[in-house]
């Protein structure tokens, strides 16, 4: 009797305020479902926000290094582009530029501070997992969103307070590195503990859509507020993220067993007619509290470090487009004429909108073909026409432009949304961890802390190599996609042959796991 009250003492301890207090004036406990609508909306919007401060700094890069007749692309001034005349006055640092990134060699500086951004954000995903396969995810995630905002904010706070010291927005952006680290490995697995693998690849490819969602929203944002100075496109998305901190500390439900109720898919998945092969994404709760999975024995699940290695080049694409392609758009001729950088962040969203497209289409291809490997491999091949076609014809039309990089944003994200997603929540809890489920941290930060080393290296490349030519650029992107398909031959080549041997017909394949036990 006593163990049971201390249970529901423990159970209390772990339910958000927010959720107690909306429980009590409704009068009865929320059901299962419910508590699944809120986890997705809660970390569908808070990582949207995590991604909408990241979009920020692309979209102010051409405001702070105005200089494009040392970059070789146009011989006109950047503020004939940039609005009236009348703006130009009330904001003169917007045409002027801002130091230290106003010389020749500002574009470099700039990419070094998104090396360093990102580097920092890559080597603190590898903790951040290890924190959350041990603490409160709540807590967690909702301490760094209000990280996140502060240094944005901080960022943003240079203009206003006359800052042109490298160096400080060089550890700004290091420190706001830190905190968003601890996003990914935490809404995954949020989201993981509340689903199972049943169409995983199709949720968490709707699901995935903030990733593109907060680019579009962050695009938007600062795009908007450019006219008012550059601080406020900082300054306002990191009160966003704070304010959205607050709300996940609130309300956010770690998992059924914290808010203790019964895994409804869990049990489901456990019942007599289960097949026997499809794994439950939290297979067996007597484990709940076991030994978390340690760094190294996670990388030596099957599947995790190729996986792994495709993402680092995956992103090392998507991150590349993140931060540069605001600035290449309004740097190139589109019909024979600039864009803006007001412009120019505006449109450079349809490249996000077309990864929603992709990312929502490999998972409910993954799901279908039950071949995680295969659609992320095909995707990524697919990415490098797209790429090309995209350099070569995008400045022929507007509407060409449009059209090609949405298709590039299609290929080129469907993978990277898949792999950080459902492939990550399926390697946390593989056959091999024996229904351990403290690995799904771990392993989502081991997989996208990898890639997020590709991230800081595509743009920080991309910063020297475009000073002398973007089609460099391009080809540096298009191999980096190739290398990203043929790391994960292995894996296409078991499931392939999985399938084969399993006599599937063509309009499905018998259910397997998502990573061949040819590979255990």
């Amino acid at each position: 009797m006593g163990s049971a009250g201390e249970q529901r003492n423990e159970t209390q301890h772990h339910r958000p305020v927010g959720v107690r207090f909306l429980e009590y004036i409704r009068g009865a406990p929320f059901t299962f479902r419910t508590y699944q609508a809120i986890v997705l909306v809660l970390t569908f919007f808070a990582y949207a926000s995590f991604h909408a401060t990241r979009k920020t700094t692309s979209i102010v890069k051409s405001v702070l290094d105005p200089q494009t007749t040392e970059l070789g692309f146009t011989h006109w001034s950047r503020f004939y582009f940039l609005g009236t005349v009348d703006g130009a006055q009330r904001n003169p640092g917007l045409n002027a530029g801002w130091a230290p990134f106003d010389t020749s060699d500002g574009t470099a500086m700039l990419g070094q501070i998104d090396v360093a951004f990102l580097s920092i954000y890559s080597l603190g995903m590898y903790f951040a997992g290890h924190l959350g396969d041990r603490f409160d995810l709540r807590v967690l995630l909702a301490l760094g969103m209000a990280g996140t905002g502060i240094f944005t904010s901080l960022f943003g706070a240079g203009y206003w307070l006359n800052i042109h010291s490298f160096y400080y927005f060089l550890v700004v952006q290091m420190l706001a590195g830190l905190f968003q680290s601890t996003g990914w490995p935490s809404v995954v697995a949020v989201v993981g503990n509340w689903f199972g693998k049943k169409k995983r690849g199709l949720i968490m490819g709707i699901w995935n859509a903030h990733t593109s969602i907060g680019n579009i929203s962050g695009s938007l944002i600062a795009s908007a507020l450019l006219k008012y100075g550059w601080g406020y496109s900082f300054a306002v998305p990191g009160l966003i993220i704070a304010l959205f901190g607050l709300t996940v500390f609130l309300f956010l439900p770690v998992s059924p067993e914290k808010m203790g109720i019964e895994n409804e898919e869990e049990s489901q998945l456990k019942s007599p007619e289960k097949d026997g092969i499809t794994q439950p994404l939290l297979d067996g709760r007597p484990n709940e509290k076991g030994r978390a999975v340690g760094f190294v024995e996670a990388w030596g699940i099957p599947g995790v470090a190729p996986f792994a290695l495709c993402l680092f080049f995956s992103k090392l694409v998507a991150y590349t487009f993140l931060y540069w392609l605001p600035f290449y758009i309004s740097h190139t001729a589109i019909d024979g004429k600039y864009l803006s950088d007001s412009t120019a962040g505006t449109l450079s969203t349809l490249f996000d909108v077309g990864g929603v497209v992709g990312g929502i289409l490999a998972g409910h291809i993954s799901d279908r073909l039950d071949a995680r490997a295969l659609t992320a491999a095909s995707f990524m091949y697919c990415a490098i026409p797209a790429l090309f076609f995209y350099r070569i014809y995008g400045s022929i039309s507007l509407y060409w432009n449009v059209a090609l990089m949405f298709v590039a944003g299609m290929f080129v994200n469907g993978p990277y949304a898949l792999i950080t997603t459902a492939v990550s929540a399926d390697l946390g809890t593989h056959s091999s961890l024996k229904g351990n489920s403290r690995a799904l941290a771990t392993v989502t930060a081991i997989i996208d802390g990898t890639g997020s080393v590709g991230a800081a290296i595509g743009p920080l490349l991309t910063g020297y190599i475009s000073a002398n030519s973007w089609s460099a650029v391009f080809t540096m992107l298009m191999a980096a996609a190739l290398v990203a398909g043929l790391l994960l031959t292995k894996l296409v080549v078991a499931e392939v042959t999985a399938k084969m041997e399993s006599g599937g017909s063509r309009t499905g394949w018998p259910r397997r796991s998502s990573v061949p036990e040819t590979l255990v």
